[in-house]
């Protein structure tokens, strides 16, 4: 649910998040013809057996829309709030069908060249809490 954030609501150590999702077959398809522009063929994002010949337990969730969906938490946590910068680490294959949950926590806040600015760290984590995904971002507020 968004609402409308200023700079000076937010504190270090407040959560963004968490926010669940289960990503499916149908849904990378749609995401792969609109990133890649053409029809996607069979591959590990799109096959459980072109994965399986990979060597991966099963078919994969693309690195692009794991940044895509970290991307929403942040622009979906405030109406007002501006992604400048997010720097993403893949820490584990992200599967099709299985419970993700995206969360972040506010690590610093600052203004730096007139911009006020919130450092994040972000989460991708499987219904195990594993972290598959982590990520470092920016995120611009306006002031009151």
């Amino acid at each position: 649910m968004s609402r409308e954030l200023y700079f000076e609501d937010v504190e270090i150590g407040d959560d963004i998040g968490p926010v669940q999702r289960t990503v499916n077959r149908d849904q990378v398809l749609r995401f792969l013809s609109v990133h890649q522009g053409r029809d996607t063929g069979v591959n590990r994002f799109t096959s459980e057996e072109a994965a399986k010949k990979e060597g991966l337990p099963g078919a994969i969730v693309p690195g692009a829309m794991n940044i895509a969906m970290m991307s929403t938490l942040l622009t979906g946590w405030s109406d007002t709030a501006r992604l400048k910068k997010l720097d993403v680490v893949f820490r584990g294959m992200v599967p099709h069908d299985k419970t993700l949950t995206l969360s972040g926590i506010v690590t610093d806040k600052g203004v730096v060249d007139g911009e006020a600015r919130l450092e994040c760290d972000v989460f991708l984590e499987n219904d195990e809490g594993t972290r598959l995904v982590i990520g470092n971002a920016i995120v611009l507020l306006p002031t009151r």
